[in-house]
């Protein structure tokens, strides 16, 4: 158990005096970014996700006629 103390409490340090940490204006700027390029890419996974949809449909239903 005192390794897994020792090993968070140095973790800590670590993060607190050895990482660089960007400016909170440039956080907010890249939280935008990747919003909405999850945004885009949702829509482009549904978009696919429609038209596969849609082709499989028109083939089942070619296969019945």
């Amino acid at each position: 158990m005192a390794k897994v103390v020792n090993y968070i409490s140095e973790a800590f340090e670590e993060l607190k005096s050895n990482v660089t940490w960007p400016a909170w204006a440039e956080v907010q700027r890249l939280t935008i970014v990747v919003a909405v390029f999850s945004v885009l890419f949702a829509l482009a996974t549904w978009g696919v996700d429609e038209m596969f949809a849609k082709a499989l449909e028109g083939f089942f239903n070619w296969l019945k006629a």
